[in-house]
């Protein structure tokens, strides 16, 4: 199957019986970081606040996004780790829950 024929799947109308959803896994880690000094306040006139680029580094993480486009509906897992064991279990709440 080619892309384009992928993008036609969007094209045809809403069926409740027959979802299309769609499932995108992040590729690396997200690096978890957390602020290490309080941020200085916005000043008077309109500046934003400001923050230290010092952080303290607190683990990592891997998302799973699932989508109904077409539905309106989306939902995101946040893990520890991607494993083949991780994806299964997503996939069959997907299917028993979602």
């Amino acid at each position: 199957m080619h892309r384009e024929d992928i993008l036609e799947l969007y094209k045809m109308p809403y069926d409740a019986d027959a979802p299309l959803v769609c499932m995108d896994e992040q590729p690396q880690p997200l690096q978890l970081v957390k602020e290490t000094r309080v941020p200085m306040a916005p000043a008077p006139g309109g500046k934003a606040a400001r923050y230290d680029y010092d952080y303290e580094r607190t683990g990592t993480a891997v998302t799973f996004v699932f989508s109904e486009p077409l539905g309106g509906w989306r939902k995101v897992t946040v893990r520890d780790r991607k494993t083949a064991v991780d994806w299964a279990h997503e996939i069959n709440e997907l299917l028993k829950v979602d």
